[in-house]
């Protein structure tokens, strides 16, 4: 059996003096949380069922029968006890992007141009070097971070340290409350301190959940700043088997709106409107149906429109009942999404032009990219850390980044045609809310595609795609 706990952590930021403090409080009581549900494996008497119950101070209705396993972690160690290879997966080892490979310079890249990275096909030691190598560089002034769940050994924690410690100005937003990575953010959150580093908590009742790193930088021409804004945490380990975004750009525009963001989150501020961010939980909501109404205006005009979404989730209503409206204006739609989707395609009259698919593999699907046809104009390719959830729109501070460079843009279409040409792993939800999986046609298994692409990438010049 199984039993499965409450681990909310319950704080209310407004009332306590020091928040790190009642949250380390409010671990200790996590360890003992109430029991919310059982889980037993089949076949199980009555009499264990109820005295299992009793003890955890459950109702019947907490109780889950299960067929097989109740704990599928617990197979890991027979993968460790296996010693033939041709029973495991392939060892990936992910390269660096191919504008990276030839300079040690990576702050010279960005500025020729902006840098895409799609891990784990593309290796997350670039970030990692971004940030290390604007840690020792005398010409850095500044580095501005968020942190949403670190380890232990954080290369990228332990470089802010070191930039702190050289009399940089640096100022982490740290979230405390990332689920189940609460401790290792507090040891660092100590650490950083300790350094002198500029720790902050974020907006009251808001977790801050984007992802993004600013470097600001003395140069000949005056100071410039440089900036990593990704889909996924700054962590290496997840970064190995989590597919995820990151943009590295200098553009004065988008560099300028990031800087506002670190001054909303460190000060009290309202943001003002942005050009090519949206935030959440200011802009972001309004930002989405504004283009999804302008896809269903387009539609009714006669105009091209289509709408192609990858995300972890779809579940906020409002943006469901706006997908559902444009399909009905003949928008034609295909959404990737690989876990909760409460929306219902295929439905005729209500959903009939949009399809649905999910995609579980070797790495989790973590990316999120959104496109909009945008009619006879270029089409919008936006990336960022959001779900369309009411915990990512309305509760959490969220960042999506609209993605310009055409050379990028091309390959985010061309990382959205493969997942939409994926028929192995890849499967549909039905009209009813069941799934099946898609009818093999040509083979193609979008993970493999690319990284066999990231391992045949050549040297470029340039750092665009």
């Amino acid at each position: 059996f199984r039993v499965t706990r409450n681990s909310n952590l319950y704080v209310d930021e407004e009332e306590v003096e020091n928040l790190l403090t009642a949250i380390e409080q409010e671990l200790r009581r996590r360890r003992r949380g109430e029991a919310v549900r059982l889980e037993v494996r089949t076949p199980v008497g009555d009499r264990l069922k109820h005295a299992l119950l009793s003890v955890f101070s459950l109702e019947p209705s907490d109780l889950q029968e299960c067929q097989g396993p109740v704990n599928l972690s617990r197979l890991q160690e027979l993968v460790r006890l296996e010693d033939s290879e041709k029973l495991k997966a392939s060892v990936f080892v992910p390269p660096v992007h191919p504008s990276l490979r030839e300079s040690e310079d990576v702050l010279k890249v960005i500025r020729r141009g902006d840098v895409l990275l799609h891990h784990p096909f593309d290796s997350f030691s670039s970030v990692v070097e971004f940030i290390d190598m604007a840690a020792r560089d005398p010409d850095v002034l500044a580095i501005k971070q968020t942190l949403y769940r670190t380890t232990p050994d954080s290369a990228i924690a332990r470089a802010l340290v070191f930039a702190a410690e050289s009399g940089k100005q640096v100022t982490v937003v740290m979230e405390l409350q990332a689920r189940f990575d609460e401790e290792a953010n507090i040891r660092w959150a100590r650490r950083m301190e300790e350094a002198g580093i500029q720790i902050v908590y974020g907006l009251v009742g808001l977790k801050t959940h984007c992802k993004l790193s600013l470097v600001v930088r003395r140069e000949e021409d005056g100071i410039r700043r440089y900036v990593h804004l990704g889909t996924g945490n700054y962590n290496a380990a997840t970064a190995r088997i989590y597919t995820d975004l990151g943009l590295f750009t200098t553009d004065p525009e988008v560099t300028a709106e990031v800087a506002t963001v670190f001054n909303t989150l460190t000060s009290l501020g309202r943001p003002p409107e942005f050009q090519n961010l949206l935030v959440a939980p200011f802009t972001l909501r309004r930002g989405m149906l504004e283009r999804i109404d302008r896809e269903a205006r387009n539609a009714r005009a006669g105009r091209p429109a289509r709408i192609v979404a990858k995300l972890n989730a779809v579940q906020d209503e409002e943006v469901i009942r706006a997908l559902y409206k444009a399909s009905q204006a003949g928008v034609s739609m295909d959404l990737i999404v690989r876990g909760i989707c409460c929306l219902r395609p295929g439905l005729p009259g209500v959903s009939e032009n949009i399809r649905v698919r999910s995609i579980v593999d070797r790495f989790l699907e973590h990316s999120r990219i959104v496109r909009f046809e945008n009619a006879e104009l270029e089409p919008e390719f936006w990336i960022g850390s959001a779900d369309w959830m009411p915990r990512n729109l309305d509760r959490r501070v969220e960042v999506m980044c609209r993605v310009r460079a055409p050379a990028l843009c091309e390959r985010l279409q061309g990382i959205l045609d493969v997942y939409l040409r994926d028929d192995v792993k890849a499967r549909l939800i039905l009209p009813d809310g069941s799934h099946r999986r898609v009818e093999p046609k040509e083979g193609i298994r979008a993970q493999e595609v690319l990284m066999r692409q990231s391992l045949a990438a050549p040297v470029t010049e340039l750092g665009t795609a």
